[in-house]
């Protein structure tokens, strides 16, 4: 049996036509930068992610960099931000001339540690980036409270996150002073390229991003400061208009197929439960656990990814790959020990959760159109490895 980590072309072939007619408007108005499909993006979204305003950008990581931009992140500017993360979260920080400061990851839910945060906080501090990493959300009740002490902007990095429910019913991007997201093939709702989207409720920082994204410039050819290019192209917001609809039946589909990943671990008796954080007999294979998960919390978890810890983790990958299972490791290698980092000196003793999660974590097949069939045989193959 072969089963991808990801395959794309049974989602475009299920809405082929709807999606190549959208586009072919696009070429046929010849509107191809921003206009009316950005638009209609840009109100979708702020409604669905519960902001005031939308503004569509050129990707993930420029949504983030813009975000920085707008609050004048400078030289000498210190923004914290999770140790274990996809590199553009502290890249757009030194991209800007700042120190991107890491805190280690919660080892249950992989995401930022509020109490690191905390004790990070120093007169230099100027930001905070939590990351809804692999699509669940961090604990903003904590973060905000924080921000609110200190007087220090949240930027959410939603990039793997959109449509998530934090416990209050918010969604993420919505509770701090910007959110950020990715539209990334790969991703939840993805396009046929690089896309991004900042939201925002702050009708000053909304303005201020309008101008950024196009050079800082308003009136045309005038510039108050200096911005980038940073607009989203309109074929990608024609093809996010025909996807984003199905994104609710999506997300649901990748927690059917977790909660049966979960089943079929707990039945070959490698995984006594979700949540656990040390290896041993009752649990061969760590699990996520989704930690808001409620009966009136319709989001709480969308699994961009599905991760696991396993000991001999890149045997395993190997053993998967030769039985036609794709896999993948997100991320083998935390900002701690990145070589372009290594001028910030950081403790390597501060990153205990960090470098668990890089050493053992393998992402598997979670995509909507996997089959229960396809998951047993993924975990059958786990369980005959264990056996070894």
């Amino acid at each position: 049996m072969n089963v991808p980590l990801l395959d794309l072309k049974l989602q475009y072939n299920s809405m082929k036509d709807e999606l190549e007619a959208a586009m072919l408007n696009v070429a046929q108005s010849q509107m191809l930068i921003l206009g009316p499909e950005v638009k209609k993006l840009e109100t979708t979204l702020a409604e669905y992610c519960g902001a005031g305003f939308a503004v569509g950008v050129s990707s993930g990581t420029d949504a983030l960099l813009a975000a920085l931009m707008a609050l004048d992140i400078k030289p000498g500017d210190e923004v914290i931000l999770p140790d274990y993360s996809f590199f553009a979260t502290a890249g757009v920080v030194a991209r800007l001339g700042g120190t991107p400061v890491f805190v280690d990851c919660d080892p249950v839910t992989f995401n930022i540690d509020p109490a690191g945060v905390k004790n990070s906080i120093n007169a230099r501090t100027k930001a905070i980036i939590p990351v809804h990493l692999y699509g669940q959300s961090a604990d903003m009740d904590s973060i905000m409270e924080i921000s609110r002490e200190y007087g220090i902007p949240v930027v959410e990095d939603c990039a793997q996150a959109i449509g998530v429910e934090y416990k209050n019913h918010k969604k993420v991007g919505s509770m701090g002073l910007f959110g950020c997201y990715s539209f990334y093939p790969t991703k939840n709702l993805g396009g046929f390229g690089d896309g991004g989207l900042v939201v925002t409720s702050d009708e000053k920082m909304y303005q201020k991003l309008l101008q950024m994204r196009n050079h800082g410039m308003e009136p045309k050819y005038y510039h108050k400061f200096v911005g980038g290019n940073f607009r989203l192209d309109a074929i990608q917001a024609a093809v996010l208009n025909v996807k984003f609809p199905h994104l609710e039946n999506w997300n649901n589909k990748r927690r059917a197929n977790a909660d049966l990943y979960t089943k079929y671990f707990k039945a070959a008796g490698l995984a006594e439960k979700t949540g656990v954080t040390e290896f041993d007999a009752a649990n061969k294979v760590l699990l996520p656990k989704a930690v808001y998960k409620s009966d009136n919390l319709r989001n709480y978890h969308i699994y961009n990814q599905y991760i696991v810890r396993v000991e001999k983790r890149d045997e395993m990958r190997k053993f998967l790959s030769e039985n036609s299972i794709g896999s993948e490791i997100y991320y083998p290698v935390p900002f701690h020990k990145q070589e372009c980092f290594a001028y910030l000196g950081a403790n390597p003793t501060y990153f205990p959760s960090s470098d668990f999660a890089a050493d053992y974590s393998i992402a598997l097949p979670i995509f909507p159109e996997l089959t229960e069939e396809q998951i047993k045989y993924v975990v059958s193959k786990f369980a005959e490895f264990l056996a070894k």
